[in-house]
């Protein structure tokens, strides 16, 4: 049984020594290196941080970050990275949850993190990464670490205005990397197109696919994600073969005709995850690129990534909202209701997830740990702990599941229950509109409507009254140049609310 991805990454490196692992648009590094400059970064942490404790890392979009990650690793450590373009707020937060002794930065954020509230000691990635190896000092600390041990902490929003740190061990992190490895057939011979910020939960799979398999990882630089046409480019001369976006990055190319002028000759895999997928972009990737294997995921950071996927065998069409699937291998998923009662197939309940795949809980919070990870109620002889989502969601006769949108986003209005996620994908039907996001201003029962695009708040209202109930017709509509997002890309909820009037 592997104890850790550091056994990974010592049979991957000595397998592909000389292979390039991970490269950006400057640089590349090879297997060997990389191994080579972890150990660097391991052995320097090592000498002054305790085996177990936390090291917060900001490093940039390149293709050394990884190897401060897996530095921090080597010295049985775990890592929490951090975004340095955030708001230096939400900087101190995070620092204030995860309380590191050290933070490792490259060069480029050094200001940044001389800037913040922070008293500890800040470590140069570029001043230390040719410190000599002390390989009986690193097998000491590998040896101190266990499958369960913490491998990373990701940051995610709290309800409390307080950012979570959901701790992911190394056996959740394997279990998760071999499952979806296994639906995406991802092995040595791919190259991976990385997108997601390398602090994003969503990165895993772009940096873990290569230390578990011997794949390769591009780092797409970020302002390429505006230019599609550019992007397909890129992925052409980097012969990228497998894609693991978001939603939002899948929608765009198709959005601004990137495939009117060319498109990913080499690309045969595309799983994506985040949020529903308009599938009036999906039938796009499908007209032209037919024989790639497309994968729905879905699952919280909680779950490590993912929990449950979706093959898109069949030709969709506008309208087609996609099933979200069937559990990956170790993981068990099953709905319940609200007072924690099994549900019946073809009902509505809440998503909980149950495995080796779950959070060790959130940094330095017992009492939300508790609350969130909580004793499987349909298991009362032993042990069992399951998540609970919060998204809702229905089995099929078949045993798929389908997505039903947020437990909080189902409302009560005029005495009718409604869906908000309801609002949102009529309104996306309206022609000249881009995208929107449906919200409830409880103390005044009003629907808002927040939308891009070009149509007419009148043409939207006509629509909603040509085919909703008169209940479900938005009173508030607000159109934007954009919707405001959080720094993981996901919509800015409170920023929407501030037009609450």
């Amino acid at each position: 049984m592997e104890t850790s991805i550091l056994n990974r990454l010592n049979k991957t490196a000595a397998a592909y020594a000389d292979k390039v692992m991970f490269r950006d648009e400057t640089a590349e590094i090879t297997f060997r290196d990389f191994n080579r400059l972890t150990k660097s970064v391991g052995t320097y942490l090592a000498q002054r941080v305790a085996s177990g404790a936390p090291v917060a890392v900001m490093s940039g979009r390149h293709c050394l970050t990884p190897a401060c990650f897996l530095g921090a690793v080597r010295a049985g450590c775990f890592y929490a990275p951090m975004d340095g373009d955030m708001p230096k707020a939400r900087l101190n937060q995070i620092l204030g949850v995860i309380k590191a002794d050290y933070i490792l930065v490259d060069k480029a954020h050094l200001e940044t993190a001389q800037s913040l509230d922070y008293t500890g000691n800040i470590i140069v990635f570029e001043d230390i990464c040719g410190t000599e190896p002390d390989e009986a000092l690193l097998e000491a600390r590998e040896r101190t670490l266990q499958c369960t041990s913490p491998l990373y902490v990701i940051f995610t929003s709290g309800s409390t205005g307080v950012p979570k740190g959901v701790i992911t061990s190394h056996q959740s992190l394997m279990t998760y990397i071999d499952a979806v490895a296994k639906v995406l057939d991802i092995n040595d011979t791919d190259t991976m197109g990385n997108q997601s910020p390398l602090d994003y939960i969503a990165a895993v799979r772009d940096m873990y696919f290569p230390i578990s398999f011997g794949a390769s990882t591009y780092i797409i630089p970020k302002n390429e994600f505006a230019v599609p046409t550019t992007l397909f480019e890129t992925l052409n001369r980097e012969k990228i073969t497998a894609l693991c976006w978001s939603v939002a990055g899948v929608e765009l190319p198709a959005k601004l005709g990137a495939f009117d002028v060319g498109k990913p000759e080499y690309l045969k895999k595309l799983c994506f995850s985040g949020s529903v997928m308009p599938c009036k972009y999906l039938k796009v990737w499908q007209e032209h690129l037919p024989d790639v294997l497309y994968v729905n995921q879905y699952g919280p950071t909680e779950a490590t990534a993912s929990c449950t996927y979706y093959v898109v065998k069949e030709k969709v069409t506008d309208d087609t909202v996609l099933p979200i699937g069937t559990a990956y291998d170790n993981y068990r998923v099953s709905l319940l209701s609200e007072d924690n009662q099994a549900v019946p197939v073809g009902e509505i309940g809440e998503i909980c997830v149950s495995g080796p795949i779950l959070a060790l809980g959130y940094y330095g919070n017992p009492e939300q740990t508790a609350k969130s990870f909580m004793q499987n109620p349909l298991n009362d002889n032993y042990r069992e702990l399951i998540y609970k989502t919060g998204d809702l969601g229905r089995f099929d006769a078949d045993g798929v599941l389908h997505f039903h949108g947020r437990k909080d986003r189902q409302i009560k209005h005029l005495g009718h229950r409604i869906e908000l996620g309801e609002i949102e994908e009529t309104a996306k039907k309206v022609d000249g509109v881009s995208d929107c996001c449906s919200l409830y201003y409880k103390e005044k029962a009003t629907l808002y409507l927040f939308y891009t695009g070009e149509a007419t708040s009148k043409d939207i209202v006509l629509y909603f009254r040509q085919n909703m109930p008169a209940f479900m017709v938005p009173r508030k509509l607000i159109n934007l140049e954009a919707l405001p997002t959080l720094p993981n890309g996901k919509l800015d909820m409170q920023a929407l609310k501030a037009y609450f009037k």
